[in-house]
Order: C-alpha cells, then sequence, then structure tokens
C-alpha cells in the first residue's frame, strides 16, 4: 500500500466524503431566520378596559422567542373602527400624554414588551359597541414582514392613570373609555 497513486486517491476519497458530510450537517440546522414574525410572537395576561362608548386600550405582555427583533406595526379589532399603538411620553409641560408610536411597537429578539396603563397599550378608537367586562376582544397584530397573528384578550373593568391624548381631535369627555 505503499503506491502514491493508491494514497492520493485515498485522501482525496475521505477529504470528498468530509467535504459532503460536512455540507449535509450544514443543510440539516434550521435556519435561525427561517421563522416568521407570527411564529416567534406569544402574549400573555391581554386584556381590555371596559368602556360603554369612545375609547379604550388593550394592555399584555408581547413575548418574542425569536432570534431578531420583532415590530409590531399595526393592529385591527372589529370592536374599533379605528385602532393605534400608542405610548405615554411626558409633553412640554410636564404632563402625562398618549401619542401614536412612530414605527411601532419594538420586541427584542428572546425578550418581551409589556403593554400597561400608563405606559406602552393599544388603543382602540371609536367603538363599535360598548365593551362589557367578562366579554373577550379579537385582535390582529401585524408585524414588520408581514405577517399576523390574532388574540382574544378578556375585557376588565379598570379605573386608571387618566392620560390625555396628544391627537387632537378625539373627545375624551364623559365616558370615552379613555381612562386607563
Amino acid at each position: 500500500m505503499n503506491n502514491p497513486t493508491t494514497t492520493i486517491r485515498l485522501v482525496a476519497a475521505l477529504a470528498f466524503t468530509a467535504l459532503a458530510l460536512a455540507g449535509c450537517a450544514a443543510q440539516s440546522q434550521p435556519a435561525a431566520s427561517s421563522a416568521t414574525a407570527a411564529e416567534t410572537i406569544s402574549v400573555s395576561d391581554a386584556w381590555v378596559k371596559s368602556a360603554d362608548s369612545g375609547m379604550s386600550a388593550a394592555f399584555g405582555e408581547l413575548n418574542n422567542d425569536g432570534d431578531a427583533d420583532v415590530t409590531v406595526t399595526s393592529a385591527t379589532t372589529p370592536a374599533s373602527s379605528a385602532v393605534e399603538l400608542h405610548e405615554t411620553v411626558e409633553n412640554e409641560s410636564g404632563q402625562m400624554v398618549m401619542r401614536q408610536i412612530e414605527g411601532g411597537f419594538v420586541i427584542p429578539a428572546h425578550g418581551s414588551l409589556t403593554l400597561a396603563p400608563g405606559g406602552n397599550h393599544i388603543m382602540l378608537m371609536d367603538l363599535t359597541a360598548p365593551l362589557v367586562a367578562g366579554d373577550d376582544v379579537t385582535l390582529t397584530l401585524t408585524y414588520s414582514d408581514g405577517t399576523s397573528s390574532q388574540i382574544t384578550a378578556p375585557v376588565k373593568d379598570y379605573a386608571g392613570a387618566n392620560e390625555n391624548y396628544e391627537g387632537g381631535d378625539m373627545d375624551m369627555s364623559g365616558d370615552s373609555g379613555m381612562s386607563h
């Protein structure tokens, strides 16, 4: 077996086999970016504030099990004719005000984002019917990759933070459901 040609052929065959097996092993690993945003996001402790008319808000914990940040770009629900993603911030005069968040909610990879009264939330504007404690509301969240997912949240009574809306033309008086 000291034939140089046989040794070269054997080494070449072993090298080719090793490369082929390495290629197969690499292909069998799932790609980290193959999961859609809708597949990596889960929601826990979701709820919606009860309201007779006007406005309400949805809250909960958005969890991202994926390897990349996910952005919620919009939300819809049959319970409201207009839905906005809101943040609560201090304005120039020191008042806490709600306003639509630019670019949507970013949920960090392997992290979470809390939607809570007095903070980030999903604002339901122009309710289509009263939201009564004990009922459920279905919301559809849309992500920056174009996928979406539905969540169901129970309606709960809550007397809360009473922020002002920094948008101008919404009627926040009376029992509008705006207090959250």
